[in-house]
């Protein structure tokens, strides 16, 4: 006799495809967020990391003027303090320094025979520039100078000397003194700074007689 066992089969689940279709639809809103933020979260991270340029430092000018232009005219003014610098004044006696950071410095001038008043200013920086620094120059005196020109006395009768001046070695010459001088030495006030002179002597005898020039002596006046 034949016999068919017949096994019962697992209940089927029914998943519609409406309800797979939601869940996969769900699953990519859910996914999408995730990105938006990733990726926005990697532009915020640029933005962050951008260099922002540094300001450039602020600087100012310290000006005045030397008067009168004649004591401006090769005079040097010196700047110390927080920067050192030095300036030469145009034509008007103005100078000015530029480029110069907050701080204070000190001005002085300087040209050779002048004083000036004040001697030196000190002036503070502070976020404008300084102006009004200004000098007056005075002419100093010239230091004085002399020149002696001396000599071996003559070993004849004479009535005196005469002395002879001039600029270039070996003459021409001209004479310093009006009368006859009666001691062999002689002192030159007329002499000036920076030059060279040449100095002879000669002897007069009774008559008016004049001996030739003596040898020639050199005075540098500094």
């Amino acid at each position: 006799m034949m016999r068919v066992h017949v096994k019962p089969r697992a209940p089927l689940e029914v998943r519609p495809k409406v309800r797979i279709a939601i869940q996969s639809l769900l699953a990519t809103v859910f996914l999408m967020p995730l990105a938006l933020i990733a990726g926005c979260a990697g532009l915020v991270s640029r933005s962050s990391s951008a260099t922002t340029p540094s300001p450039q430092t602020q600087t100012y000018s310290v000006s005045g003027t030397i008067s009168p232009t004649t004591g401006g005219g090769g005079a040097t003014v010196t700047l110390s303090g927080a920067a050192s610098a030095t300036a030469s004044p145009n034509s008007s006696g103005a100078y000015t320094f530029t480029g110069l950071a907050n701080g204070t410095y000190a001005v002085t001038p300087s040209n050779t025979g002048y004083t000036f008043s004040p001697v030196s200013q000190n002036k503070t920086v502070n976020g404008a520039n300084v102006t009004g620094i200004n000098f007056t120059a005075t002419p100093g005196q010239a230091q004085a100078h002399t020149a002696t020109a001396s000599w071996t006395a003559s070993t004849s009768v004479v009535f005196g000397y005469n002395v002879y001046r001039g600029t270039v070695s070996g003459g021409p010459y001209a004479k310093l003194n009006g009368s006859l001088i009666a001691l062999p030495t002689y002192t030159d006030s007329t002499v000036q700074s920076g030059q060279t002179y040449f100095f002879v002597a000669t002897a007069v005898d009774g008559s008016g007689n004049e001996s030739f020039f003596s040898n020639e002596v050199k005075a540098v006046i500094p």
